[in-house]
């Protein structure tokens, strides 16, 4: 994914389509979600998490997922916002990756190259994409597609991804809604 594909699916995730989404409206903690007995989050499971999101959106010119602590923020935001079904999705979806990773590589997914992380993710979106396709909508979202949502929402809203990855006007002026915009640029923040 480059990053102009990477904007243009924030910008539909910040119109509330992700798990989660009447969280990030309400701003707090539903009181009533309850954690997942399954719901740990290790030292590993973090680094993990930072892999998959280094691998979605790498280092380039700017920094990537991974420098801003995306696995921390999935931690957060899984823990807070998800309800415990999607939690266990979400914890799942981390084993079935390291399990499709030992199956294709023979490997655990942190042990692979970088190269093989992003063969295996690019297989794990076609395949969440096919799924979404056919999904009724009383079905939970692909575990991967959490983790992918969680990763743009995160980067473009950390201070990295707002002001190395996209332009970034500390004190705008005037609002102006038609700015001339040149193949290659940074899209605003």
């Amino acid at each position: 994914m480059n990053r102009r594909e990477a904007i243009s699916a924030v910008s539909i995730l910040l119109g509330g389509t992700i798990v989660g989404s009447n969280i990030f409206l309400s701003g707090c903690k539903d009181p009533d979600v309850k954690v997942a007995e399954t719901l740990s989050f290790d030292q590993d499971k973090i680094a993990m998490m930072d892999e998959i999101g280094e691998t979605i959106i790498p280092a380039t010119n700017t920094p990537g997922a991974k420098a801003s602590k995306i696995g921390e923020y999935m931690k957060v935001i899984v823990e807070d916002c998800y309800d415990e079904k999607n939690q266990k999705i979400f914890i799942e979806g981390l084993a079935k990756i390291n399990e499709a990773a030992k199956k294709k590589f023979d490997k655990a997914f942190l042990e692979t190259a970088a190269n093989q992380r992003h063969a295996l993710l690019v297989d794990l979106d076609n395949e969440q994409k096919e799924y979404m396709k056919k999904k009724k909508a009383d079905e939970p979202s692909h575990y991967f597609r959490m983790m992918k949502e969680l990763t743009l929402l995160g980067y473009f809203t950390s201070e990295i991804g707002c002001t190395q990855a996209l332009r970034y006007v500390d004190v705008p002026g005037k609002y102006e809604g038609c700015v001339p915009y040149k193949k290659g640029e940074k899209a605003w923040a």
